[in-house]
């Protein structure tokens, strides 16, 4: 090894530092300034979602982000008329999503009017029923074609071992303004293994 290198001070610590804060601030700024706006791009969920309006665009379905929020103190049910119908997706709508969305195992109750106005919020509240206390709420979505309308409140599992602290819950879904237009709906919030179905007039 050479005297040179032998004799070569570090840098003093000094000048470390104020590279240091030089750096964080600048850096901060230009970060807060320069990025994308809204959430981060995650590759995976980005490109399935869009592939998911494709696909629902060609099968001839429009989807529309609803509100879900777990309710702190849940309206009684009211007398809408519902009934049972079956579990699951239907078919086609099943088969057009890359990836089937985490439904509840039973949709309990449902109070809900039976009619809406095209231009103000709808409002729909259930009690659900969940497989395991692995999942909750995310979300939800709606699904119209030709004149049937599927709800989905959309689930995730939790990591870790974090529990829910009960598999029975409550969910207030908002459907935005616009999302229907004036007409007569047979609408289904769907469960795993039993949904609820009613029909829902538009004005």
């Amino acid at each position: 090894m050479s005297a040179a290198r032998k004799d070569r001070k570090p840098w003093p610590m000094k000048w470390i530092v104020l590279a240091i804060a030089l750096f964080v601030p600048v850096y901060t700024f230009l970060t807060l300034h320069y990025r994308r706006p809204g959430p981060a791009f995650r590759p995976y969920q980005d490109m399935r979602d869009r592939a998911d309006v494709s696909r629902l665009l060609r099968a001839g379905y429009q989807r529309v982000a609803v509100e879900a929020r777990r309710p702190a103190d849940p309206t009684a049910a009211s007398g809408l008329a519902t009934s049972p119908a079956p579990g699951g997706l239907p078919e086609e709508l099943r088969a057009t999503l890359v990836e089937s969305p985490l439904l509840p195992l039973t949709i309990g109750s449902v109070s809900a009017a039976p009619e809406a106005v095209s231009g103000i919020d709808y409002q729909v509240e259930l009690t659900y029923t969940l497989a395991d206390n692995k999942r909750q709420l995310s979300g939800a979505h709606l699904y119209e074609r030709r004149g049937e309308v599927v709800i989905v409140a959309d689930f995730e599992r939790l990591g870790g071992d974090l529990l829910s602290r009960t598999r029975e819950g409550a969910a207030r879904l908002t459907i935005p303004p616009g999302a229907l237009k004036p007409g007569t709906y047979r609408v289904t919030l769907v469960g795993e293994r039993e949904s609820r179905t009613w029909t829902l007039r538009v004005r």
